[in-house]
């Protein structure tokens, strides 16, 4: 498949980002495709220091980006899906996803330190509200400190303060290759949703793009990141609300959790199911209507505004 025409990818301009989108430039090149990264500044770059909650805003990451590609100076952005909102700008729409990293979250240590037994009363960093409410209902005895910028920009204020850690998204950690610090992963911690995917974007109305997008989608992570985001859509939630989940596919099912934990950590609403996988494009939806039945709907207003 050739374009037509020189395409140009955006991106924010974090290191991160534009890892994904040269991967992204990567595969279309294979294919013999022309392509240019455009790099945008997004307005969660511009404030590394309010936790994402406060902001009170969707797609804070991706709404730069969104209006370039409505403005038509980009052909497709390329995002962690996890920061694209479940309902996308009109006349967008979520075109590709590429084959999913690892989706578990890890703790990551001070530089030096290769072992920690967590026991005791610690202090660990994260500004993520779902990453906090899980490790404080794992280990009460823990208080949490806020944590926001880039990679780089993380580990140096976890290095340079008196935190016992700090929790990132071990995906991010192993397409930067960082080496510097010692990390534990936290298979036991619920992820966000589509965490570890990353996602292309682009106009509805653009049909090159959309069958350039096409034929590097992967369809297992499309169908169990679709299921997460249907999930999360169902339960009204967002940044500023602590709901997980994770979908897998296994023995030719769809295996599917999630939950949603109180403010204080001492409550959760779960669910957990199988799903044939013609019944996949439901499961999403239908584990939300399950959490609802159980009263996550008591939990999730107590995140909204009055």
């Amino acid at each position: 498949m050739k374009a037509a025409r020189r395409i140009r990818i955006g991106t924010r301009q974090s290191a991160l980002a534009l890892f994904q989108a040269h991967e992204v430039q990567r595969m279309l090149s294979q294919q013999g495709i022309a392509t240019e990264i455009v790099e945008i500044t997004s307005d969660g770059d511009t404030d590394s220091v309010t936790p994402l909650y406060e902001m009170g805003i969707q797609g804070i990451f991706t709404k730069s980006l969104d209006i370039a590609l409505l403005q038509n100076r980009i052909d497709m952005a390329v995002h962690s899906t996890k920061d694209i909102p479940t309902r996308l700008a009109k006349g967008l729409v979520l075109s590709a996803m590429l084959e999913r990293a690892t989706p578990f979250d890890c703790v990551v240590l001070p530089q030096g330190k290769t072992t920690s037994d967590f026991s005791g009363r610690q202090v660990i960093a994260t500004s993520s509200l779902r990453r906090k409410t899980q490790w404080l209902h794992r280990y009460p005895q823990h208080t949490t400190e806020n944590l926001r910028g880039n990679i780089q920009t993380r580990l140096t204020k976890l290095d340079n303060s008196p935190w016992s850690g700090a929790i990132f998204a071990q995906a991010a950690l192993e397409r930067l290759k960082v080496t510097s610090h010692h990390y534990i992963t936290l298979d036991w911690m619920l992820p966000s949703p589509s965490q570890g995917a990353i996602g292309v974007a682009c106009r509805q109305d653009d049909a090159e793009i959309l069958s350039l997008c096409r034929s590097i989608n992967h369809t297992a992570t499309n169908v169990c990141v679709s299921a997460e985001r249907d999930f999360l859509n169902a339960l009204h939630g967002g940044c500023a609300v602590p709901i997980a989940a994770y979908a897998v596919i296994e023995k030719e099912q769809l295996f599917f959790r999630g939950n949603v934990f109180s403010l204080n950590a001492k409550d959760s609403i779960e669910v957990e199911r199988n799903f044939p996988m013609e019944r996949a494009s439901e499961a999403g939806v239908l584990a939300a209507k399950e959490m609802l039945t159980k009263g996550a709907e008591s939990i999730i207003k107590t995140f909204r505004p009055a």
